[in-house]
């Protein structure tokens, strides 16, 4: 599939994933995608854990809120430091939403399906601190998003976008050409 393919065809897929396994190669694919995003003044600040044994899926699924990927036999876990560039300025944010791009349309287009998990985790109770310990972790990285891996068990639900000209437009904002 080329890219442009991927791109229209990427949606967040929230149902369940047939019990094929994912092999490792197109794992490593995959996180090669994520980590060939652009960073930030190159800091470099996101790194990734894929996980395919069926136990410690099991122990993160345990602690995992969210019913978002619970039948997936794989999963890629995003991990970000908050590497200062220059001036106090940060682009951890920008470096792992590029990254997890990148590895939604590699799933795409080596015939998986995903979502990216974030809320879930992220908030008070903690839960991708408790997964990254499960993971040893170190504390100076924050485990921000996973995401699951596997073949749609499902049919995949598109959901409709706005049309492009209510979107973008050319030369000034609302199509007013100047």
């Amino acid at each position: 599939m080329d890219v442009m393919e991927a791109i229209w065809q990427r949606t967040s897929y929230r149902g369940l994933y047939q019990d094929t396994p994912v092999p490792r190669e197109d794992l490593e694919t995959i996180m090669k995608a994520g980590l060939a995003a652009p960073s930030g003044c190159n800091k470099q600040t996101t790194s990734l854990i894929a996980v395919d044994d069926p136990e410690l899926l099991r122990q993160l699924k345990a602690v995992i809120d969210s019913p978002v990927g619970h039948t997936a036999p794989a999963m890629i876990l995003v991990l970000t430091e908050r590497i200062i560039a220059y001036d106090d300025r940060t682009y951890y944010i920008h470096d792992y939403s590029a990254a997890i791009e990148n590895m939604l349309l590699a799933i795409v287009g080596l015939g998986y399906q995903s979502c990216w998990v974030e809320g879930h985790i992220t908030g008070e109770d903690r839960i991708g601190r408790q997964m990254a310990d499960i993971l040893g972790v170190p504390q100076d990285r924050d485990l921000i998003c996973y995401l699951p891996v596997g073949v749609a068990a499902e049919p995949v639900k598109r959901v409709r976008k706005r049309p492009f000209e209510q979107r973008a437009w050319f030369n000034g904002f609302g199509g007013g050409e100047r």
